[in-house]
């Protein structure tokens, strides 16, 4: 589930809910911590689309966990390792097994 909490845990939470809040405003209070997580979504949804526009081209695919520094900054000295450095090609010779020496 959500957040790695099993039935019973989200089980427990209501109950524990139900009693500090009461069964008459559990479900207005509900709706309203639905109504904070889905603006929240949106903020988070428009803050990262606002940082793809104005880092420009290259971060098209720009994730909110990649916005950790570490993942940020492995990600881009990656990709600028794998465009300097030529892919080697591999010439080696087959080496040839007699069945005779087996």
């Amino acid at each position: 589930m959500f957040f790695d909490i099993g039935a019973g845990e989200v089980l427990g939470l209501a109950i524990l809910g139900m009693l500090l809040v009461g069964p008459e405003r559990l479900p207005k209070l509900a709706a309203q911590a639905a109504q904070m997580v889905k603006k929240m979504r949106g903020l988070a949804t428009t803050a990262t689309a606002e940082l793809r526009e104005n880092l420009g081209p290259g971060f098209e695919d720009l994730q909110p966990k990649d916005l950790n520094p570490k993942t940020f900054l492995k990600k881009q000295v990656s990709d600028l390792l794998d465009e300097e450095k030529p892919k080697p090609k591999v010439n080696r010779p087959v080496a040839m097994i007699d069945p005779d020496l087996l």
